[in-house]
Parts: structure tokens; C-alpha cells; sequence
């Protein structure tokens, strides 16, 4: 599969409010603006980290040379307050932090993690306002942004090209706080209207690559409001994004999305490819259950449902014949009827080789103790054609 997912090793929340407080093991990841019973503005951001030697072995050992683009994936919880645009930036984080074992609002707190004010426990590691890290590619200067007001200095730190000096503001934060300074580390953004779906699919390939080539370390991303949304005392702005966190008990943990082309295909001219857009079709090599570890190859058995009479000692059902170049395949949650692995020309164009097509589907960035459908997509003469014909199977826990 073209398409292979990874999971954080930790993750928190970061709350104004509660400047020590650690939220380490709690279900959702929040990023808001929402003003407090005395109309003082409230923010929160988020941290997440992937492990560095598991994206470079995906790098190396998976992706093998191929290009790729490298997706943050996040899923929403609720949303609140989007009366107007909201845009959400994507930082590499510039310190290391504690991921801590709180909840929000525990009583009492739990401050043995990274907070708004802290990035390891209460009273170690204040995060650092300003400095740079030396890298592969020279010095590389970080940034953040707080209020002296609401929750003092904290609230993270993130990588910049040019000595930036932060900005902090007796009441918001304002747009364009860094100044004179572009993301050279890639950083990304999601943006959302009023109706759009909210859940964060972010390309954050500059970033990663930063990572595994030095640039700067990886600590992992945060996750906040623009800079414009920030500390905003206006009752109208008060954007609240709560997303599942690595600790959800549901389906949508957040996760590390790599996409790459592995499509491979001997048709030619003269291959047995269908014409008709009345098909039989099957999926081959399907024992039904896989282990999280397991790496499947999936072949798909096709022939016209009504072939051409020849004269022949076999039967015709059991010639090779061959989808068109633009077959797609993708992956839903039986149970949610959602996309896991969508439809997509690049990354999951179906293969072929002696044996038919195929293509190739990693167990490991399945959730475990769920079924899944396949589903093939093909354009036969000016025709779409999906083919849903029960193509089951289950991840089970090993």
C-alpha cells in the first residue's frame, strides 16, 4: 500500500488558563480562543511528537527512494464559535517536552508534564521565549508568542528562519507577530469555513524532512490558532477545535500519514485488457484476518461477464485479463462506512505484473479488532465503475 500510517508517541494540551496544568492522558487535543465569565480571553494549543526512528525507517526501508508527501492527520471532536474563516498553523516545536499522565480539570491538577508555563513538570524547563538551535544548516532561530496578561509567558515554541523577536501583546496577540521572518522549516496551516469538514489533513513533508536531515530536531509539531485568534477579547472570536487525542478510546487517534507512488505495470498494447463495463470480478489472496505486522499483496481476478465465443479445451473464466491503467483501489471502516485509505490517482493507482493486478496494503496502520471493505474504482470507456462486492477482511490484535 501506498499509504502507510504512524501514531504519536505522546501529545498534550497547553492551557492560558491553567498555566501548570497537564492534560498528557487526555482524550481530546484542543485548540481555542473562548473568553472566561469575566470576558477575559482564554487560549489553548497542542503538541504532538512521532517517533524519529520510525519515520526514518519508514523512509528507508519502505519508501525506498520513491517521492512522497508526508500528511498530519487529525480528527475532529467538536467545533464551536466558527462564525467566520479559521485558520490553524502547523510549527516543528523547538524544545523538548514531558508528555505527563494529567487530565484536564483533575482535582486536584496533575502537574507532572508539560504545561502552559513549563515543558517538563511544575517548576522545570520554562519554555524558552526566544534563542536558535545549530543544525546541518546553520543556526536556526525559534519564536513564540504569549500575553503578559492571560497566562504569562509559555504556551510553546516554534522554529524560524531570522531572528525573530517575540511579541507579546497586553491584550491579543496580532497578525504577523513574527517580524521579518518566513517559515523556513515548512510550516503548514489548515484552514476551515463554516461548513467545511474540520478535521486537520496538513502536508507537512518540509518539516519532516527538516527533521531527518537535521535542520532541526524533532520535538514534535504544535498545533495553534493564527496569530490573529489569539488572546482575541471579542466575543465573536472564539473559535474552539477539539480533536482526539492519542489516548481516544474511539477509531480516530491522530496520526502520521505517508503517501508514495509504488505503481508498477507491464500492460502494453497488446495485454488482455477489458473492454466491457460488464464485469466479474474477485479479490484474490484474501485469507480474511491479519495481524498488525502483516504486509498483504492483494490480487484482483477480473474477465468480461459475457466473453467472446472461441474455441478453446478451458474454460474463459480462467484467462488473464487485466483492468485498465486508471484503476484506483481504497480501504473503508466497515462499521463507520469511512474512508481509511481514499481513492487517489498517485497513491493508489492498482498495479500489475504476470500474475494480474495487485496492490499492497500495510496491517499496521489499520486499528486492530476492526473489519474493512476494499472497494476498486476503474474509467472504462467514459464510464466510472466502482466495484463493492464484499471485499472484507479483519486486523485482529496478535
Amino acid at each position: 500500500m501506498a499509504v502507510y500510517k504512524i501514531f504519536p508517541t505522546k501529545d498534550t494540551t497547553l492551557y492560558s488558563a491553567y498555566p501548570t496544568m497537564n492534560t498528557g492522558l487526555d482524550a481530546i487535543l484542543e485548540v481555542s480562543n473562548k473568553l472566561n465569565i469575566s470576558g477575559d480571553p482564554e487560549v489553548a494549543r497542542y503538541l504532538i511528537q512521532f517517533d524519529q526512528t520510525e519515520i526514518q525507517n519508514i523512509i528507508s526501508d519502505k519508501i525506498s527512494g520513491n517521492s512522497y508527501s508526508i500528511y498530519l492527520k487529525n480528527f475532529i471532536a467538536e467545533a464551536q464559535g466558527l462564525n467566520q474563516t479559521t485558520s490553524l498553523l502547523i510549527h516543528p516545536l523547538a524544545q523538548s517536552w514531558n508528555n505527563g499522565t494529567g487530565y484536564y480539570l483533575d482535582n486536584p491538577k496533575e502537574t507532572d508534564g508539560s504545561s502552559w508555563t513549563y515543558s517538563n513538570y511544575n517548576g522545570s524547563g520554562p519554555w524558552n521565549t526566544s534563542g536558535y538551535y545549530s543544525g546541518s544548516a546553520g543556526a536556526i532561530f525559534y519564536t513564540s508568542s504569549f500575553s503578559n496578561i492571560y497566562g504569562g509567558i509559555g504556551g510553546g515554541n516554534w522554529f524560524y528562519d531570522a531572528l525573530a523577536t517575540s511579541y507579546v501583546s497586553a491584550s491579543y496577540v496580532v497578525p504577523f507577530y513574527v517580524i521579518n521572518s518566513s517559515a523556513y522549516t515548512g510550516s503548514a496551516n489548515a484552514t476551515f469555513g463554516l461548513r467545511d469538514v474540520k478535521d486537520i489533513e496538513a502536508n507537512v513533508s518540509n518539516i519532516v524532512n527538516n527533521w531527518l536531515n537535521g535542520v532541526i530536531p524533532n520535538y514534535g509539531f504544535i498545533v495553534k490558532l493564527s496569530g490573529s485568534q489569539e488572546f482575541n477579547p471579542s466575543q465573536y472570536v472564539q473559535p474552539i477545535f477539539k480533536f482526539y487525542s492519542v489516548d481516544t478510546n474511539t477509531i480516530y487517534p491522530p496520526c502520521l500519514e505517508f503517501r508514495w507512488r509504488d505503481y508498477t505495470s507491464i500492460i502494453t498494447p497488446s495485454s488482455p485488457v477489458v473492454t466491457t463495463t460488464d464485469l466479474k470480478m474477485s479479490l484474490a489472496e484474501n485469507p480474511g484476518v491479519f495481524f498488525p505486522e502483516s504486509k498483504n499483496r492483494f490480487y484482483i481476478n477480473v474477465s468480461p461477464l459475457y466473453p467472446t465465443r472461441t474455441y478453446q479445451t478451458a474454460s474463459l473464466f480462467t484467462n488473464l485479463n487485466y483492468l485498465p491503467t486508471s484503476s484506483y483501489y481504497a480501504i473503508k471502516d466497515l462499521a463507520t462506512n469511512e474512508f481509511v485509505v481514499n481513492f487517489d490517482n498517485n497513491y493508489t493507482q492498482i498495479s500489475s505484473d504476470f500474475n494480474g493486478n495487485y496492490f499492497d496494503v500495510y496491517m499496521s496502520g489499520l486499528e486492530p479488532e476492526r473489519y474493512y471493505k476494499v472497494i476498486i474504482k476503474t474509467e472504462l470507456n467514459g464510464s466510472i465503475i466502482l466495484f463493492d462486492d464484499n471485499y472484507y477482511f479483519k486486523v485482529i490484535n496478535g
